[in-house]
């Protein structure tokens, strides 16, 4: 369970209230649809969270512009951590959903710089279908892709 969980109304989120200049942050970067910061949560130095200035909860909410833009920041702020902390590794995550361990419900994307041995763990357990299951996943997703057009 994580330890803070944000779930104020739209306008109240503490990444709204970050994105109006209502709390202090330590800005890295903004245009037009998004908003760099320093993570307070720092997992590694150089950790910046790229967020909408738009509140959206999800990937699901935002728009493809805000995709877009989101990744084209993502880019730019790992090409500068990249720069000044020379990490020999790079983990960019995105969580959505209270099952997906997202905590502040507005969309953001974490860039984290690795290191060996730096105590972060992203493994999971592998299930590994068989191959004729994995190809009826992938029909079942690419009829849903065709009907949203």
């Amino acid at each position: 369970m994580p330890m803070f969980v944000d779930t104020s109304p739209p306008g109240q989120c503490i990444f709204c209230r970050l994105v109006a200049g209502e709390i202090p942050s330590a800005r890295v970067y903004e245009d037009a649809l998004t908003i760099a910061f320093m993570d307070i949560g720092q997992v590694n130095p150089g950790h910046v969270l790229v967020a909408t200035k738009r509140h959206a909860a999800t990937l699901l909410d935002i728009t493809a512009e805000e995709a877009t833009a989101v990744m084209q920041t993502a880019q730019r702020v790992a090409r500068a951590v990249q720069a000044v902390f020379d990490p020999p590794g790079l983990t960019l995550l995105q969580a959505n959903g209270r099952e997906g361990d997202q905590t502040v419900f507005h969309f953001h994307l974490h860039v984290v710089p690795r290191h060996a041995d730096d105590g972060i763990a992203l493994s999971w357990p592998r299930k590994e279908p068989a191959a004729e299951v994995l190809r009826g996943y992938a029909l079942q997703l690419g009829q849903a892709l065709q009907a949203a057009g």
